[in-house]
């Protein structure tokens, strides 16, 4: 059966082409140039290993902290489209203020803002997926958003790949050229976003309120409770912390420990577009498997397939390992992320989604504050970066073991999204007559 996405799930798949070309910014070209900057500064390759790590933390924390109350937020009638709005423009706007910076200290303080922003606009978004398609199709959405994130995001990879390291010939500055590049990504940002800003309509919510706030944190509440009761929320979430931990800190880390090992540069970010395009076909096939296979295998699949990846890197040593390292990240990366957001998806109450994801990331963004915290504090203490990479594998192994035990409870929690609620309006496909697409033979 060929799987075809409606108007609506395109547009919000286009969402996750143009983020994903800042988060492979983030990946690749910007600590290597936070690594030129330190070193113009005098900046050693520990040191400025372990501020990225404490810089990386700082954003995830501050998301952490902030998400559950945005979410919940989010959820009142009307509100997500306007927070994910503002989130969006606050991580493009860091992104365009970072290439006019040459303070290493300062360009660690606006990346901030930018990733904050980011980080943000993907609780929002994620929350979306209940609004935009139905649960039985939500493996195959959420598999093709990561899908199309990573493919989309090469194109102006490629074009600032090539405007970075042939600047010399054209006769721009090391400088001057990072500038262009951000631009270009934060055009692509805004441009890939607006088709999902004009056409998006909020189902589920709950009513607007006097104080709608001053609810939110009510709600919060009244949902971390809730959370506590379902068990396997709960053992997932739990789970989730500690696997999406080791998942992030790599994909944060990855450049700017194969930067401090003095593997080639290019060479890095090389390696690293061609984990993008393995990541397209490899998302795209976790969406078909989970059609023919549990989903919760499929998960622990990837979790122990990112064990093995982690235990690798503390032996990485040569770019051919590198290459390696980044076509096995390539391979799993995409279907560990694309089914947890379905998977959280379809177990959660559709108009709590904004909340409940705000929970989801507070496991997402706080589990990276401590696995890029750990790297940076293992690596200063012991002196050696393969040590604090090493790290990583303990939160694999923990995550393991907890997504086991939420797999062996049955779980109380209805699919949520397959009632119907009074406050649920029926989805639009702009220009046809169905709500779905028949699948074609």
């Amino acid at each position: 059966m060929k799987f075809k996405l409606t108007s609506l799930e395109k547009k919000w798949v286009l969402y996750d082409v143009g983020n994903s070309a800042f988060t492979m910014m983030v990946s690749t070209i910007f600590p290597i140039y936070f690594n030129y900057l330190a070193g113009n500064a005098g900046i050693s390759d520990v040191d400025y290993l372990a501020y990225w790590g404490y810089a990386t933390s700082v954003c995830t924390l501050l998301v952490a902290i902030l998400g559950p109350t945005l979410g919940a937020i989010a959820d009142t009638k009307n509100f997500k489209k306007t927070v994910f709005f503002v989130a969006m423009g606050v991580g493009v706007f860091g992104c365009i203020l970072l290439g006019f910076l040459s303070s290493w200290i300062w360009f660690l303080g606006i990346f901030v803002l930018a990733k904050t922003g980011y980080s943000a606009s993907l609780i929002f978004y994620d929350a979306m997926l209940t609004d935009v398609t139905d649960p039985e199709r939500m493996d195959a959405v959420s598999s093709h958003g990561y899908a199309w994130g990573y493919i989309g995001s090469c194109i102006p990879f490629i074009a600032c790949l090539a405007l970075v390291l042939g600047s010399d010939k054209i006769g721009l500055s090391m400088e001057n050229a990072m500038a262009v590049s951000f631009t270009i990504v934060a055009v692509w940002w805004i441009v890939m976003t607006l088709p999902l800003l004009k056409t998006y309509r909020q189902r589920h919510y709950v009513e607007r309120k006097p104080h709608a706030v001053k609810d939110s944190f009510t709600r919060i509440g009244r949902t971390l409770v809730n959370a506590r009761k379902e068990k396997k929320i709960f053992l997932f979430l739990i789970a989730f912390f500690f696997y999406i931990d080791g998942v992030y800190t790599i994909i944060d880390m990855a450049t700017a420990y194969g930067s401090a090992l003095g593997l080639d540069s290019t060479g890095l970010l090389l390696a690293l577009l061609v984990t993008q395009l393995v990541a397209f076909p490899s998302a795209i096939i976790f969406g078909k498997l989970a059609k023919r296979f549990n989903t919760e295998k499929l998960i622990l699949v990837c979790i122990s397939a990112y064990l093995f990846i982690a235990i690798f890197a503390i032996f990485l040593a040569t770019q051919l390992q590198f290459w390696i390292l980044a076509v096995l990240v390539g391979m799993f990366q995409g279907g560990v992320q694309a089914l947890s957001r379905s998977y959280f998806a379809k177990i959660i109450p559709a108009e709590q989604a904004g909340e409940y994801f705000g929970l989801m990331d507070i496991c997402g963004k706080g589990a990276a504050f401590l696995g890029t915290t750990v790297v940076g504090v293992v690596t200063q203490i012991t002196g050696s970066m393969s040590k604090g990479v090493g790290m990583i594998s303990v939160f694999f192994v923990i995550g393991i073991v907890f997504f086991n035990m939420a797999m062996k409870v049955d779980s109380t929690c209805k699919v949520h999204a397959k009632k119907k609620r009074h406050n649920e309006e029926p989805v639009e496909d702009i220009g046809g007559s169905y709500k779905y697409p028949i699948d074609i033979v």
